[in-house]
């Protein structure tokens, strides 16, 4: 019995044995591999890690462009860059000279003043000149502009050589007419543009008006009569208002070979003045003209800005002239504006644009007896050189006519 309960033990021992032999052999038999994963072409590429190396560049040799074979197997294409295009060059003009130029121009002139002057003629050539005829002549010159006080003196000095004269023939009361004019106008006030100051270098003006007289037009024409004179120029654009008065200016200069100096747009004017007088002592320049802006005379704060402007330039040197542009077509309204000018800078001759489109050429002599100073330029058409000094023979001359 005993070998039989012991014989079972070892067979269920060997058993056990053999069973764990087994097991093990299962656990340790590797894991197959795991099969191979196809890249997904639409995930972006992986981003390199903090510490990873770059690749190390291969050296390959660089070939040359004639090397590279291109895609239609033709010739290296060569490609052209665009011609630079050159700004044109201004061209320099030589200015009319100013010598007679108002006689050049007495046609022009006569077309729109000898109304004046033949008027006067048909009154005076009357065989009797009664009340009614004088108070007609009196009409005539007020209508051209005259002024009351110059018409009244002038009437008054004809009644008194006619009436000495006794008979009139056409031609003697043409050159009595011519003598009294000439009179009235004034034939011994200098007209001269003062711009050569003595013992200094540049001669300065100070160009003044109201908005839509021509203002900027004449410093550029000006510009013109003192290079046609032998002068050189700086121009000061001081009208900083008006963007467009800067470059017409500009434009102006660039003609006469005259160097603008400009500023910023609404900057300060004076500033601008006194960098054009500055730069024109730097050069040697003869002259400089300054052009200010086209102001309203009836905005103080802006005539006082102009007050401003002559101030600034004066720390340099003293003006040489204060220039008065008027309209000679806005007659007496012409007056008031230079009453106002003439209070805030002491205003040295008077400008008339536009005389050739009116018949009232009596305002030459109203605005000199307004402000004292005399017509030294007038303006005859829209011509470069249309701007011309005044001479009153040739002016009562285109008056009357021949």
């Amino acid at each position: 019995m005993d070998i039989v309960i012991l014989a079972v033990v070892i067979a269920v021992v060997v058993l056990g044995a053999i069973g764990g032999l087994v097991v093990g052999t299962r656990r340790k038999k590797a894991l197959p591999p795991p099969p191979p994963t196809t890249p997904d072409i639409t995930a972006p590429p992986a981003e390199p890690h903090v510490g990873d190396e770059a690749e190390t560049p291969r050296e390959e040799p660089r070939r040359t462009i004639e090397e590279v074979d291109l895609p239609d197997g033709g010739a290296p294409v060569t490609v052209e860059e665009p011609p630079v295009e050159e700004l044109p060059v201004p061209v320099i003009e030589v200015p009319e000279p100013t010598a007679g130029r108002l006689v050049r121009l007495r046609a022009r002139l006569s077309r729109s003043q000898n109304a004046l002057g033949k008027g006067l003629l048909t009154l005076l050539s009357r065989e009797h000149l009664d009340e009614e005829t004088w108070e007609e002549v009196e009409d005539t010159l007020l209508t051209a502009d005259v002024g009351v006080q110059p018409t009244q003196e002038l009437v008054e000095r004809l009644r008194e050589r006619v009436k000495v004269l006794g008979t009139r023939t056409p031609q003697e009361l043409r050159g009595l007419l011519r003598e009294e004019l000439l009179t009235l106008v004034g034939t011994d006030l200098d007209r001269a543009v003062k711009t050569e100051p003595e013992g200094r270098k540049p001669g300065i003006v100070m160009v003044v008006g109201v908005n839509g007289t021509g203002k900027t037009t004449t410093t550029g024409k000006l510009a013109r009569v003192l290079v046609a004179d032998g002068r050189t120029v700086v121009l000061g654009a001081a009208d900083t208002f008006r963007a467009a008065a800067a470059d017409q200016l500009q434009t102006w200069g660039e003609r006469v070979g005259a160097h603008t100096v400009r500023g910023p747009e609404a900057g300060d004017p004076a500033s601008v003045a006194f960098d054009a007088v500055k730069e024109g002592k730097e050069l040697g320049t003869d002259v400089v003209l300054i052009d200010t802006a086209g102001r309203l005379h009836t905005k103080t704060g802006l005539m006082d800005e102009l007050g401003k402007v002559k101030r600034v330039v004066e720390k340099h040197a003293p003006l040489d002239e204060v220039l008065l542009v008027l309209d000679a077509t806005t007659g007496q309204n012409g007056l008031v504006q230079a009453r106002v000018f003439a209070e805030v800078v002491d205003i040295t001759g008077i400008v008339l644009t536009k005389l050739d489109g009116t018949a009232k050429g009596g305002i030459v002599v109203a605005v000199q007896r307004e402000l004292g100073v005399p017509v030294k330029l007038v303006g005859l058409g829209e011509g470069a050189d249309d701007l011309a000094p005044f001479e009153p023979e040739a002016f009562v001359d285109a008056l009357i006519g021949e």
